[in-house]
C-alpha cells in the first residue's frame, strides 16, 4: 500500500511539473526572444554582421519613441496607475541604432533633448563674446538628419494565452500556470526633404509567466485535524527585455526593407584575389636537330597572369591630395577624397594602380604615382571628406 501511494504522489508531481518544465525550457533557451515580423521573414542572427552602408553611416533624428497602448499594470483587485510598459522607450531606439552593424549604419542625433542642447550652445556663444569680443571662436554648426525615425510601443495585450496542468492524490500534488503577453512596437523612416514615409515595420514580442506550486493536505485523529502546506515559485519576463529586443529586430529590419526598396544598398567588399606562387617550369631539353617553334598560348598565360592583381603589403604616404576610385580607372566613381601626407595600407597592386585602406578601413584604387613611402612633414593631416 505505502508504495502504491508514493508512486500515484511522484505521478502527480510530475504531471503538475511537465508542463512547467517546458515553458521554463523554451524560457531558458531564449526561445521566446524570437519577435514576429509583421509582412516579412525575421533571419534570427546577430545584427552585427550586417554588412555597412554604401557610402558611409547615416545621420537620422529620433524626437520621440512613445507608449501608444494607454494600458495600464494588471493588478487583480486594485487600480493601477503605473504603466504596463516603459515610458523611456526612445532610450532603446538610440541604442540600437549606435550598436546596429558595429556602428557603421546609423549617426543618432540629440533630439530628445533639443531644448537643453541649443540652451547651452547659446550660453557658450554669450559668454566667449563677453570674454573675447567679436572675435570669438563660434561654435561649429549641427549636423542635420537626411531621415527622421519615428513610432513608439503601439500595443500590449495581456492573457492572450494562459493555461496550466495539476493533479492531487491523496491530498498531495503539484500545479503549474502560465500566460503570455504580447507587446507590438512600429518603426518608420520618414524623410526629411519630401515627408515620404520610407519603410513602416511592425515587431511583435512575446512576454511568458509561469509559476510552479506543490500542495499538501491531510487530515489525522479521525479526520478532526488537518495538515496543510504549499510550496512554489515564480518567474516573470521583463517588459522591458521584450520591448529592448523588438526594437532591435525593428532596426535590422528597417534597414533590410529600405534596401529592398532601393532607397540605400549595402556595401561590396572588394573581391581580393590571392596568388599562389609556383616555382617556374624547367623547359625540356630538345635535340639541337629539332626545331621548336613557339606557340601562341603561353604569350596569353603571360598576359593573364601579368594583368592579375599582386598581393603585397606595405605603407605608403600621399604626396598630394588624391581621389580613391572604386575600380583601376580614373572615370569610374570617386568613394573617398584623402588629403596630402595622409598614411596607406597597400593591401594589392594591379599595374600602375593599389589597392589601399586607411586606419578606418576605409580602401579603395589610387595611382602609383600619387604616394610616396617616405612620410611627408605635414602639420595635421586634414580630415576625409566624402563625396
Amino acid at each position: 500500500m505505502k508504495k502504491t501511494l508514493i508512486s500515484l504522489v511522484l505521478v502527480a508531481m510530475l504531471a503538475g511539473c511537465a508542463t512547467g518544465s517546458g515553458i521554463r525550457e523554451k524560457l531558458t533557451n531564449n526561445q521566446f526572444d524570437e519577435p514576429i515580423i509583421e509582412n516579412s521573414k525575421f533571419l534570427k542572427k546577430s545584427e552585427n554582421d550586417i554588412r555597412p552602408p554604401q557610402g558611409g553611416p547615416i545621420p537620422v533624428a529620433v524626437y520621440s519613441f512613445q507608449d501608444k497602448t494607454g494600458q495600464r499594470k494588471y493588478m487583480p483587485t486594485v487600480a493601477s496607475f503605473s504603466t504596463a510598459v516603459t515610458q523611456g522607450s526612445e532610450s532603446y531606439l538610440i541604442k540600437a541604432l549606435q550598436d546596429v552593424g558595429n556602428g557603421r549604419w546609423f549617426i543618432p542625433l540629440e533630439r530628445v533633448g533639443l531644448d537643453n542642447l541649443i540652451k547651452e550652445r547659446q550660453m557658450i556663444r554669450q559668454m566667449r563674446e563677453a570674454y573675447q569680443g567679436r572675435d570669438a571662436k563660434p561654435l561649429p554648426a549641427m549636423l542635420f538628419a537626411g531621415i527622421m525615425m519615428e513610432g513608439g510601443i503601439i500595443g500590449y495585450d495581456s492573457n492572450t494565452l494562459t493555461g496550466g496542468t495539476g493533479m492531487r492524490i491523496f491530498g498531495i500534488g503539484a500545479n503549474t500556470q502560465y500566460q503570455s503577453d504580447t507587446v507590438t512596437v512600429n518603426l518608420r523612416t520618414v524623410s526629411v526633404s519630401t515627408g515620404e514615409v520610407l519603410t513602416n515595420v511592425t515587431v511583435t514580442k512575446t512576454v511568458l509567466s509561469y509559476m510552479d506550486k506543490v500542495t499538501l493536505l491531510r487530515f489525522i485523529n479521525a479526520g478532526t485535524d488537518s495538515v496543510e502546506g504549499e510550496i512554489g515559485g515564480s518567474i516573470n519576463e521583463s517588459v522591458n527585455k521584450a520591448i529592448d529586443v523588438a526594437v532591435q529586430a525593428a532596426v535590422v529590419s528597417t534597414i533590410n526593407e529600405g534596401a529592398r526598396k532601393g532607397h540605400w544598398s549595402f556595401k561590396e567588399e572588394p573581391k581580393r584575389v590571392e596568388l599562389i606562387s609556383q616555382p617556374a617550369p624547367v623547359a625540356p631539353q630538345v635535340p639541337a636537330t629539332v626545331r621548336q617553334e613557339p606557340t601562341a598560348e603561353p604569350k596569353q598565360e603571360k598576359a593573364k597572369e601579368a594583368s592579375a592583381p599582386t598581393i603585397i603589403t606595405g605603407t605608403v604616404f600621399l604626396k598630394e591630395d588624391s581621389y580613391v576610385y572604386k575600380a583601376t580607372d580614373e572615370k569610374s566613381q570617386r568613394t573617398w577624397q584623402l588629403k596630402k601626407g595622409t598614411e596607406l595600407t597597400i593591401v594589392a597592386q594591379e599595374g600602375e594602380w593599389l589597392f589601399v585602406k586607411d586606419d578606418q578601413n576605409h580602401s579603395g584604387w589610387v595611382v602609383k604615382k600619387v604616394v610616396s613611402e617616405t612620410p611627408l612633414a605635414i602639420k595635421g593631416n586634414e580630415p576625409k571628406v566624402k563625396m
